[in-house]
């Protein structure tokens, strides 16, 4: 599935592996950049050449987000509108910048992580294992 370190390179840990993944940076050598774009992944590392090709985190970081993001609004709003019960329009103003900036800010990090614990890991998709011997 992906190329591993070689005999040479010492083995990183899950705590080493997560660091280099929020900071969106190489799986395996942790300089080289992650992304060509906000969540456009870069062909291969710069520094290191890992072919990026074996990533696939699918919906995995978007569905840990949302669920993160929606308890987090849900409990501001429901706290706001039985302490004041503002307009809806407030809250219209006041959850919707809180609903982007929960969304989008740490959907990069969460995605990057995903890809360095798959690395880590040697993730590969499931096969079936003949049994009947």
């Amino acid at each position: 599935m992906n190329d591993t370190a070689g005999p040479s390179e010492p083995e990183t840990t899950v705590l080493q592996s997560a660091l280099r993944g929020l900071a969106c940076k190489c799986p395996r050598c942790g300089q080289g950049k992650l992304y060509a774009g906000f969540l456009t992944l870069a062909p291969s590392c710069d520094r290191c050449g890992l072919d990026y090709a074996f990533i696939d985190t699918g919906d995995g970081p978007a569905i840990f987000i949302i669920m993160l993001a929606g308890g987090i609004v849900v409990a501001c709003a429901l706290i706001v509108e039985v302490k004041y019960q503002p307009p809806y329009w407030l809250h219209a103003v006041l959850w919707l910048p809180l609903i982007l900036a929960t969304t989008l800010l740490p959907l990069r990090a969460m995605k990057s992580l995903l890809i360095a614990l798959q690395f880590h890991h040697k993730a590969a998709p499931g096969r079936l294992v003949d049994r009947a011997k």
